[in-house]
């Protein structure tokens, strides 16, 4: 098996989930003053932009899985609960465990922050100063994007979502020397039995 080292592989595996954003995120208000328009008396003042909140990923709450090549990634997310949404990854091969991962959307007063940190099976962490943290960038009902403003390991995160059961996950790894490295990995939701649809499908189906 080939030799992944563990900056390049901490830095790829910096994964992650989309969220149904606000579609008011994108938008700029338009109020009345020096660089607004005019109100007309007893007209209702423009709405506001309303801010992200950890609401909008709530429906990363439960188990995922995807692969990248020949590896298995699964990913288990907690629903937001006193401002955190706690997640962790495991990614193996075979009958092996490469890394584990401890990940959390963080909800302050500055916007949410996606903090995340790589561990090995013996729960050593790969970075070693802390863990690296990326801030919500922009958000849409579709695609998150996530940014390091400190380095480029990765740089950004964006997570786009296809669907109520399936997302993209995208990581761009920016090295100080060298091309940019990008990572994708396409997660499905994991269900106890079968999908809801198809239950809800069965229930509805004429016996015979």
């Amino acid at each position: 098996m080939r030799v992944i080292s563990h900056r390049v592989l901490a830095a790829a595996l910096a994964l992650l989930c989309l969220a149904p954003a606000s579609p008011n995120f994108a938008q700029q208000a338009t109020g009345a003053g020096t660089n607004g328009a005019a109100r007309e008396p007893g007209s209702l003042p423009p709405s506001t932009p309303s801010k992200p909140t950890l609401a909008d990923f709530a429906w990363l709450a439960g188990r995922w899985q995807g692969s990248w090549g020949p590896r298995v990634a699964q990913q288990t997310w907690s629903a937001p609960k006193a401002g955190v949404m706690l997640g962790t990854f495991q990614l193996a091969e075979g009958d092996k465990t490469l890394v584990l991962e401890v990940f959390t959307l963080v909800e302050g007063a500055d916007g949410i922050e996606f903090r995340l940190r790589h561990f090995t099976p013996a729960l050593v962490a790969w970075e070693k100063p802390g863990p690296t943290v990326l801030g919500l960038a922009s958000l849409d009902p579709k695609t998150a994007r996530f940014e390091n403003p400190v380095d480029g390991q990765p740089k950004h995160e964006i997570f786009s979502r296809t669907d109520a059961d399936t997302y993209v996950s995208r990581s761009e790894i920016i090295p100080e020397k060298g091309d940019i490295q990008i990572t994708e990995i396409t997660y499905h939701r994991q269900f106890d039995g079968p999908p809801p649809r198809q239950q809800k499908e069965k229930k509805q189906k004429p016996s015979q």
